[in-house]
């Protein structure tokens, strides 16, 4: 099922003050293939967005942050409130008032240090207890409304919503999805926890949910480790906070539209974060905060989102250094916090889920990177990326239970099908057997699980069929599929190793720099049945794939091109400067167009084209004598 699990409307502050008018129930119309409209650069309603290919599932996430302040700010002229000095600036249609808004709401109650956030004067003057019901009930109905309960299964919502705590732009943020329509009483925000204690979500959850309201179920899923200044994933203060971590957040958000989360490595400077592999300068941002996000006219205007040195970058903004704590944690107190399943997202704040193609990318923040702003501005945000669940059919409980067990993957926006699985004795020829899925189930377990005890390597079975595109949208054939190793060895430090497993990297295959048309041949299919070379009995360790597509023209190659900007062009300085006038003359502001002509021999993480790519689940290798299955 390939969903989107991170999806903003205009219920949420930031979206509102970007012109974005789109509520909960257009963004299901989205998800599910109708055109919808969004803001153009300068506010009007003119873009019609459609995604090409329907999405099986869907959850809105507003923040819970101001959802009581926003809905009194917006839908009642009536009322006194609505004329409250920061209302009428959050409704403004004018771009600097509108960033004035912006840093209002964001300095109140999300990026303030403060252990207790203050709440806006509007809720002084009205209800915003009553108002936050309100908001709450509407994304709730919204969900119900659009979730098929017939036997067609065509498509599914979750209710959920965002908890944003980002103390000095620190992003902690967590995406809490309920499995069914049993749901908190409010949407709990940090409010109501106070700044860094999202382990008071987990016990407000348990309390208020999941051992507190009959039929309630939920997870958290963090996002944005990348941006987080390695405070997202802290050692546990005590066994509780690993429990409630590891009941909680069995899940991870490895990508969405600013930045990925994997791992990190400077091209430039031949240097990792924890990481030799070089494929981990995939979508990366130079600053490790939300602060990215303050490019104005095309220039940084804060000294927060300064290029952060690799020796300087938190090592657990990476996931993958994450799960390799993870296994030290487990040998020193028996209990694994961070055994966490992939999924990506796309953190829209369009209400458009799943809008991750980058052929058809017309931003994320409504008007701030609509149209020429996109490249002006959030150059190196991406599309995004999708949360991919092996369920057994489209239905709520189904899809939370594929969730909770992890069997999940990430993709970078496109839509492959993935399988990962280890097992004791996988025969070598099950690539080509026609019961390959049945068999690997009964003989294993599958991307999210765990094995115990294995005298020898298990047996790894990795499967991946390419993205078969939509009509006039090809997909891009696959390169190849390596598996990435994390292991503790005797001694107790971590260690980490990528094999290709199937397919190569010396294929010639690229694209036309006249018109980004894929170039060369790749595999439709790819599949492996492997065992670690390396595998020692008694170690610790993870093992996930990684599969990667022919190289592709990134969305900001396809936009410049199409303004008459190419990137690969050795001309292309002088086209921008003739498109930034044409540009000016048309209202814009500054240079709209240069970043089109970087050069990626000069940058650290940016190149005109990418290899998009899915990520599985890890399996874990636990040296407990505990399971039959043990070799």
């Amino acid at each position: 099922m390939f969903g989107d699990l991170h999806v903003h409307t205009r219920l949420s502050f930031d979206s509102y003050v970007s012109s974005q008018r789109n509520d909960p129930d257009t963004a299901y119309r989205y998800a599910r293939g109708e055109a919808i409209t969004l803001p153009d650069e300068d506010g009007n309603q003119t873009v019609i967005a459609k995604i090409q290919r329907p999405l099986d599932y869907t959850a809105v996430t507003d923040h819970a942050e101001f959802l009581g302040p926003i809905n009194l700010c917006t839908t009642n002229s009536s009322r006194p409130v609505y004329w409250f000095p920061a209302c009428i600036a959050t409704r403004s249609d004018n771009f600097y008032i509108q960033l004035l808004a912006a840093n209002y709401w964001v300095n109140l109650g999300v990026t303030g240090t403060a252990q207790q956030k203050e709440e806006s004067v509007v809720c002084t003057i009205d209800d915003c207890n009553m108002a936050h019901h309100e908001a709450w009930q509407q994304i709730q109905e919204a969900a119900e409304r659009h979730y098929d309960r017939s036997s067609d299964c065509a498509f599914t919502t979750f209710v959920g919503y965002e908890y944003t705590d980002a103390p000095d732009f620190s992003n902690l943020h967590r995406n809490v999805i309920f499995r069914n329509e049993n749901v908190t009483s409010t949407a709990i925000s940090t409010y109501d926890t106070g700044s860094k204690n999202y382990p008071e979500l987990w016990r407000r959850l348990r309390r208020e949910c999941s051992s507190g309201t009959a039929g309630c179920d939920v997870i958290s899923i963090p996002h944005n480790s990348n941006l987080s200044r390695g405070l997202m994933f802290s050692d546990p203060a005590n066994e509780e906070d690993a429990l409630n971590r590891l009941y909680f957040e069995p899940l991870v958000e490895l990508v969405q539209h600013k930045a990925a989360s994997e791992c990190r490595f400077d091209r430039l400077l031949g240097l990792g974060v924890a990481t030799e592999d070089e494929l981990c300068d995939f979508e990366q941002t130079e600053t490790d905060n939300l602060s990215m996000l303050g490019s104005i006219f095309g220039e940084l205007r804060t000294d927060e989102a300064a290029p952060v040195a690799i020796g300087d970058f938190g090592r657990r903004n990476m996931v993958r250094n994450v799960l390799k704590d993870g296994l030290q944690l487990e040998k020193e107190s028996g209990i694994n916090p961070f055994k966490l399943g992939f999924i990506g997202s796309t953190d829209t704040h369009s209400a458009t889920p799943g809008a991750a193609e980058e052929d058809n990318y017309v931003g994320h923040l409504g008007r701030r990177d609509s149209g020429y702003r996109n490249v002006q501005d959030h150059f190196f945000d991406n599309p995004g990326g999708l949360a991919v669940v092996w369920a057994e059919e489209n239905s709520r409980d189904s899809i939370f239970a594929g969730m909770r067990a992890r069997e999940t993957y990430a993709t970078s926006g496109t839509r492959p099908l993935v399988r990962f699985f280890a097992g004791a004795k996988y025969a070598a020829d099950m690539c080509s057997d026609q019961q390959m899925v049945e068999k690997a189930y009964a003989g294993g377990v599958p991307m999210g699980g765990e094995v115990f005890g294995y005298r020898d390597s298990p047996v790894f079975l990795v499967s991946a069929s390419k993205d078969v595109g939509s009509p006039g949208h090809p997909g891009t054939d696959l390169q190849r599929i390596q598996i990435i190793k994390g292991w503790l060895d005797n001694q107790g430090r971590t260690h980490e190793r990528v094999f290709d497993v199937a397919g190569s990297a010396s294929q010639k295959a690229g694209v036309d720099p006249e018109n980004c048309a894929t170039v060369g041949k790749g595999h439709s299919q790819l599949c492996r049945v492997w065992r670690d070379p390396d595998y020692q009995q008694g170690q610790r360790a993870f093992y996930y794939a990684r599969v990667l597509e022919n190289p592709s023209c990134r969305w900001s190659t396809l936009q410049c091109q199409a303004a008459g900007v190419n990137p690969f062009d050795q001309n292309c300085s002088a086209q921008a400067e003739r498109k930034n006038i044409a540009s000016r003359d048309a209202g814009a502001i500054g240079d709209v167009w240069g970043k089109c002509c970087l050069n990626p021999d000069n940058e650290p993480f940016y190149s005109p084209t990418l290899q998009e790519r899915a990520w599985t689940s890890p399996i874990w290798v636990n040296p407990s004598q505990n399971n039959e299955a043990s070799l």
